[in-house]
């Protein structure tokens, strides 16, 4: 893991859209990589995707998370439930400037198909790629389906390794222009055994993973635990780890997330204090803040992963009350001056006291805006 450097992440110069400048000792031109490496706590938040065709729906999650995030996981049919595809909702994110994660599930598509998402994805300016196996079609709504399970994580991330930094396909013929990529993993430190976790994180990590986002952490003593371990194993100065954390809307959400979502654990602690609560969705936030400020201290982790569904909105809340970011201020997509003066013109427009005036065509009012 190289030091951190004192380069800032401003804007490319010819568009929001336009990949960063390279820096030394980095696999990607984004924004999460220059943060991390430079030693800083990283934000990132899952926008869960929309049952919709309607590119706003995703601009809409979006915009709860500018200005607090340094990136934005798109999430590849989790549960094995269908909705937008992590490429569509990567395509949209990226023609805005925001710094996607492009999440790629192992049980829909064949190593072709991978491969050619991964330079699809490159080629629209995505700079990371989560690699996961993917939960089994059994868990979706549409259990008939067929599983493809081509690749696992592991040999995922070997394949999209050996694309960029060897510039080749599996086959072994030649990539004219290799994918610059950060690759990351997810870890879950809370089921058993316990003990091979740690394990299991070094095989992705030489398999080829760069950051890792955990499970949801309600129990603090026990990812403590794993991260003695990690540290134990010198893993940690060779990965970014960031903790996954979400606030819970009431006990009853609990039990249900305890029960029927893969891999997540919720000990009863919590589920008591979240029903002795007045108020249990403002008990639920003050918990993931609680939860965030116990594991900033950790030494270790790099960062949190916020997973707020259906609850975007609280996430700016949450992140400035924990205080994680520390005056520093994530990228926040600022409107051209082009789009405010459109605005202003058709304003004007609308309120003309004269309806005999011939009004201007929106291509003469684009024209005078940008002159």
């Amino acid at each position: 893991m190289s030091p951190p450097s004192a380069d800032r992440d401003d804007p490319h110069p010819q568009g929001v859209d336009r990949p960063l400048d390279p820096q030394p000792g980095h696999s990607s031109r984004g924004r999460l990589e220059r943060v991390l490496r430079r030693g800083e706590f990283a934000v990132t938040a899952e926008l869960n995707p929309p049952d919709s065709a309607n590119p706003q729906d995703v601009y809409e999650r979006a915009a709860f998370f500018e200005g607090w995030v340094d990136g934005i996981n798109a999430v590849d049919a989790s549960g094995a439930n269908c909705h937008m595809s992590s490429v569509g909702i990567c395509a949209l994110l990226t023609r805005m400037g925001y710094a996607p994660i492009m999440q790629i599930a192992c049980r829909d598509k064949n190593r072709i198909a991978i491969q050619g998402d991964v330079l699809g994805a490159a080629a629209m300016g995505v700079s990371n790629i989560m690699c996961l196996t993917g939960d089994g079609v059994q868990c979706g709504d549409q259990p008939g389906a067929r599983p493809v399970f081509d690749f696992d994580c592991m040999s995922l991330l070997e394949t999209v390794r050996t694309m960029r930094d060897e510039s080749k396909f599996l086959s072994g013929r030649k990539l004219t222009s290799p994918p610059e990529v950060f690759l990351g993993a997810a870890i879950n430190p809370f089921v058993p055994p316990h003990d091979f976790r740690p394990l299991r994180l070094k095989k992705k990590i030489q398999a080829g993973a760069q950051f890792v986002q955990s499970q949801y952490c309600y129990d603090v003593p026990l990812f403590r635990s794993y991260m003695e371990r990690v540290r134990d194993m010198g893993l940690d100065k060779q990965v970014f780890i960031l903790c996954g954390v979400g606030p819970l809307a009431s006990a009853r959400t609990a039990r249900w997330m305890r029960s029927n979502v893969p891999g997540v654990h919720i000990p009863d602690a919590v589920i008591d204090r979240l029903e002795g609560a007045e108020n249990q969705k403002e008990e639920g936030r003050k918990l993931c803040v609680d939860i965030i400020n116990e594991v900033k201290e950790i030494e270790g982790v790099s960062g949190i992963h916020m997973m707020a569904y259906r609850q975007e909105e609280l996430v700016a809340e949450i992140v400035a009350e924990s205080g994680i970011l520390k005056g520093r201020k994530p990228w926040r997509r600022e409107p051209a001056r082009d789009e405010a003066v459109v605005a202003e013109r058709m304003d004007e427009m609308a309120q003309a006291e004269s309806a005999a005036s011939t009004p201007e065509t929106p291509h003469e009012i684009v024209s005078e805006a940008t002159d």
